[in-house]
């Protein structure tokens, strides 16, 4: 099955990332990662809000209604919404000015799964791949080029994600309890014959995982056993990560990005970096509250 997604809000981030949809507001958090803008958005694509930083921050994640956890270059802070105010939680990396933060996603445990890249994107693989919950931070891999398709199966016994650069989604058992693998990494999905590179995931409420394709113009719908049950075209080619929301769960939003695109590459491509949407018979998780 092949659907096509529509333009929501032609907002045309260079990086648009991170998207989560926030049920207590009815709200879509996302981000413009190279402007270091975070936005507030309706499900008819209607901005409520924004707020620009002074430093990277590509991931959130929610602790209520009136706050958020940002994953900024200099660690994990906790963000209100109504002030802008900000407090600490971890410095992470905060002595490492050549990486940013990049994929995320909370457990149903309440742990935050989160990442670090190189900001040039060329450097040696010098990312890593945290988990935090209650206090406690530790390091789940190391040697990472580009972290992604962060995400989790509705009973919190599967974890996903990939290096980018390898095309492979791998997949381990984690305790649903405190959201740690417990197993050895396997093979997913091997995407090397497919369109673009694998980039930001999410599970669906029946446990198929839906991948955004860098470079390859589409959403890919995988079942639990790896094969592709349907692909989302989206009229761009850099589709960065995917997010369930809505009222109802079932509308799919989809980021882009419009960096390193040439005059050429942005005259065809009109509303790269912008968000997109598509209705779908099928509803997602809610996004799980982080355990701070």
């Amino acid at each position: 099955m092949t659907q096509t997604a529509r333009l929501l809000l032609d907002c045309q981030c260079q990086l648009g990332e991170g998207p989560i949809w926030h049920p207590g507001r009815q709200q879509l958090f996302f981000l413009d990662i190279n402007e270091q803008t975070l936005f507030a958005v309706t499900a008819a694509g209607e901005i409520v809000d924004s707020w620009l930083f002074n430093e990277y921050v590509a991931a959130t994640a929610i602790v209520d209604d009136h706050q958020l956890v940002l994953a900024t270059e200099s660690g994990l802070k906790e963000f209100d919404l109504a002030t802008g105010g900000m407090n600490r939680i971890n410095e992470v990396e905060a002595d490492k000015p050549e990486t940013r933060t990049n994929d995320s996603r909370v457990h149903p445990s309440g742990a935050f799964w989160f990442s670090y890249m190189t900001k040039s994107e060329q450097e040696a693989p010098i990312g890593s791949l945290y988990h935090y919950r209650a206090g406690e931070l530790s390091v789940l891999k190391s040697g990472i080029k580009i972290s992604n398709a962060t995400c989790f199966s509705p009973d919190g016994r599967t974890a996903y994600w990939t290096d980018t650069p390898t095309k492979q989604i791998m997949k381990v058992e984690t305790d649903p309890e405190a959201g740690l693998p417990i197993g050895e990494w396997t093979l997913f999905a091997d995407v090397s014959e497919g369109r673009g590179y694998p980039d930001g995931a999410v599970v669906d409420s029946e446990g198929y995982l839906w991948n955004a394709r860098w470079g390859g113009s589409c959403v890919v719908r995988h079942a639990p056993d790896g094969s592709i049950d349907r692909v989302v075209e989206v009229p761009v080619s850099q589709v960065t990560c995917p997010a369930f929301g809505g009222p109802d769960l079932k509308t799919l939003f989809i980021t882009t990005a419009a960096k390193n695109l040439s005059a050429e590459q942005l005259a065809a491509e009109k509303h790269a970096g912008s968000l997109f949407a598509i209705d779908l018979d099928i509803a997602g998780q809610p996004e799980a509250r982080i355990k701070i």
